[in-house]
């Protein structure tokens, strides 16, 4: 689940700052046994994109980001 909510917060704050700002998104130290693992994928834009193109996942990731309007 760990990078489900990290996908979901990516796309989240892709949408609320401008396009030229870089996310970084990290698992907190100690706090994921695969924590090295999370953090690459969360931060590889192949493997974003890739993850986003799962109908599924997509699906996901949307009803998260607009089941609370917070950056509209």
């Amino acid at each position: 689940m760990a990078t489900v909510i990290g996908l979901c917060l990516r796309e989240k704050l892709k949408e609320c700052f401008p396009q030229h700002f870089k996310l970084d998104i990290k698992v907190a130290p100690g706090s994921h046994a695969d924590e090295e693992s999370v953090n690459k994928q969360l931060n590889d834009k192949e493997r974003v994109a890739a993850a986003l193109e799962n109908p599924n996942l997509r699906q996901l990731v949307d009803e998260c980001l607009y089941s609370n309007e917070l950056c509209r």
